[in-house]
């Protein structure tokens, strides 16, 4: 079984602690994603309020989290 099916499977689970572990889990690889598409934005030359717009957050709150 791969890492995918058992995550989805952790997720949908009625045991407290495996689903919990898999929204963690799913945060960091949310957070992850996001990291990458930001930088990826920023390089093809988005604005920081463009980005924001997408996410829907504000732009300080996206500039204050992703820049360097």
């Amino acid at each position: 079984m791969n890492d995918d099916m058992k995550l989805t499977e952790a997720a949908a689970s009625t045991n407290p602690a495996q689903g919990l572990a898999a929204v963690r889990a799913l945060r960091v690889l949310a957070d992850r994603l996001e990291d990458v598409q930001v930088r990826n934005a920023r390089e093809r030359g988005w604005s920081w309020q463009a980005i924001a717009d997408v996410l829907q957050v504000s732009r300080q709150a996206v500039h204050q989290k992703h820049s360097r």
